[in-house]
């Protein structure tokens, strides 16, 4: 299997592919906008990502959405609900988390089959 690694620095890579699958890493808003928008934010990123190596949202199998505070949830759930392709749904998994600064209120994680 092949495996590549792509945008990457010392620490990690943005995206994965190995063989037919691209994973990415968490994907934010801009901290200090409220939960719908770094929603928004996030899953725009994740969308550009995808499409880059070689994927898009119909192909996702998994997200993994970290929240710092549970109370968002219904209002994170307004922006992704809006944003998921009918009939395409991922499995999906959502966690409080404390996040590496206060700002950021969501951080969301993209696994997909390559189209």
């Amino acid at each position: 299997m092949t495996i590549e690694r792509y945008e990457n620095d010392r620490r990690m890579s943005r995206a994965v592919v190995a063989g037919e699958t691209v994973y990415l890493c968490g994907q934010v808003g801009d901290p200090g906008e409220d939960i719908g928008a770094q929603t928004a934010g996030a899953l725009r990123k994740i969308e550009t990502l995808l499409q880059r190596y070689g994927s898009d949202r119909e192909h996702i199998l998994y997200i993994q959405i970290f929240l710092s505070d549970m109370s968002n949830f219904d209002a994170m759930n307004a922006v992704y609900d809006s944003w998921v392709i009918p009939g395409c749904q991922p499995v999906r998994a959502c966690l409080e988390a404390k996040m590496c600064d206060p700002g950021y209120l969501v951080e969301i994680i993209a696994i997909a089959a390559k189209r």
